[in-house]
């Protein structure tokens, strides 16, 4: 039987929004966002699960800019489950884990471990109970680092607090005694906690950062369906993750739907984003058995090379908005993943349908993706960006998420260096403010009501720069 004819399919440069009637003010628009059901993000921005974007710096710094990172797979378990710790330590309004000594470790141990975790002073323990806490500044005069802890370590006069001590509490104790940490203890002298004023500077500093309820950042992790699934997912848990996503090319396959109802049942409480689909009936069915969050898109990024190799995928505006048409009932949200190269595109995917958009080239070439900075012969300076189903990267991860290796399904190539990541993602929130402004939407399910027109080659083409000669240093987003 010869293949149906579904219809027209568009991508994002297929279409133009049509501007409506407004009187929205774009530094007034709210462009906060659920990411899942539970969780809300202050930008609709995520980083992608790629090991050419994000590691934990990447994740620390879109969680200060309200977005959210995935820590990808390309790990082993403890190195993921090390990065996730990585974000959840960075910045808390109280450290409910923190890192602590024995006063029998030595000043060694102590200086590794602050080395280890850009930390300035460590509580000192025994059985739970405070001894006392080791700073720097203990250590600095310090030559014989065989010694004890215990010898050096401030012992009397340790300043601390109760359990349940507010912020605005801890911030008074701080600056009254002049100390830069707090121990939290409970009746019995048991460590419970450490506020820190580092903490409650950067508190102020980002007030519209993703943080969960103890007020640490928000931070996701890629598993696969592999044998490891359960074991990593375990491991990512007890690191502090937030959400487990489940990363594949094609999650309308039954590996993918045997193991969701396994992850919903092992981790009951814990959000859980699955993909990548590109149809309804794909999302329909991840909805049904529990997914938080369906993220769509298939072979549509721009180091994706899947349409080529399996001639497979639906052009990515009209995959959201058939995807979104699916999820509108049960009300989950979608996720854009792939085909967003310009801040425009951003806008077409929430209009589509999304609620969040995935990003990985438009970040990948910012000082916070993993990798050095190449200069190249003409002095212009880059950064390494490959897909997630290039033959260098599945020859580190193996084959479960694209199901096989001898094919691979991506390409490695380099983009422009863009500094730093908060500075694109400023960009960025401010386009999408200004096309809010145009649409007359105060928020960002305001966008599912704008019209769109689809355009010809010539549309296109106008709706760029032409006729011009422009400094490509210039082109920001090109």
């Amino acid at each position: 039987m010869a293949a149906r004819f579904r219809g027209l399919a568009l991508t994002f440069d297929d279409i133009l929004l049509e501007p409506s009637a407004s009187s929205v003010i774009p530094s007034e628009v709210k462009v906060s966002t659920n990411l899942t059901k539970k969780i809300k993000l202050n930008v609709p921005l995520i980083s992608a699960a790629m090991d050419t974007v994000t590691e934990s710096s990447m994740a620390i710094s879109m969680a200060k800019m309200g977005g959210i990172g995935v820590i990808h797979r390309n790990l082993t378990i403890d190195d993921q489950a090390g990065q996730v710790r990585k974000v959840k330590r960075s910045e808390s309004g109280v450290i409910t884990d923190p890192i602590t000594l024995s006063p029998q470790a030595t000043l060694e141990e102590a200086n590794m471990l602050m080395s280890e975790h850009n930390i300035s002073g460590i509580p000192v323990v025994n059985d739970h109970r405070l001894k006392g806490i080791v700073t720097e500044r203990d250590l600095r005069l310090e030559t014989n680092l065989s010694k004890k802890v215990e010898e050096v370590m401030t012992k009397s006069q340790v300043i601390t607090t109760k359990v349940g001590t507010t912020l605005p509490q801890a911030e008074k104790i701080l600056k009254k005694y002049k100390i830069e940490k707090l121990p939290v203890v409970d009746k019995k002298g048991q460590l419970k906690g450490l506020i820190t004023w580092k903490d409650l500077s950067k508190i102020k500093m980002y007030p519209a950062a993703s943080k969960d309820e103890n007020g640490r950042f928000l931070v996701a992790a890629a598993i696969g369906v592999g044998n490891d699934m359960l074991q990593r997912s375990t491991a990512l848990v007890a690191a502090g993750v937030d959400i487990l996503i489940v990363d594949t090319s094609h999650a309308h396959h039954k590996n993918i739907l045997k193991a969701v109802p396994l992850l919903r049942k092992a981790f009951p409480n814990k959000e859980l984003i699955v993909g990548n689909v590109a149809t309804a009936s794909a999302t329909a069915a991840l909805i049904k058995l529990g997914a938080d969050a369906v993220k769509v898109g298939i072979g549509s990024g721009s180091i994706c090379t899947t349409r080529d190799v399996a001639a497979v995928g639906v052009p990515q505006f009209t995959a959201i908005l058939e995807c979104s048409k699916a999820a509108k009932n049960s009300r989950v949200p979608m996720i854009a993943d792939g085909g967003i190269v310009f801040p425009a595109d951003i806008v077409k995917a929430l209009a589509a349908g999304a609620s969040s958009v995935m990003l990985g080239s438009l970040l990948a070439g910012t000082d916070e993706a993993p990798g050095d900075i190449i200069i190249s012969s003409d002095g212009r300076r880059y950064k390494k960006y490959r897909g997630m189903g290039s033959y260098e990267a599945i020859k580190v991860r193996g084959n479960d998420r694209y199901f096989q290796k001898e094919v691979p399904e991506g390409v490695s190539g380099k983009v422009p260096y863009k500094g730093s990541v908060s500075g694109v993602v400023k960009k960025l929130v401010a386009s999408l403010r200004t096309a809010m402004g145009y649409y007359g939407a105060n928020e960002i399910h305001d966008l599912c009501n704008t019209q769109y027109w689809q355009i010809t080659g010539a549309g296109m083409k106008e709706s760029h720069p032409h006729t011009v000669i422009t400094d490509a240093d210039e082109e920001t987003f090109h």
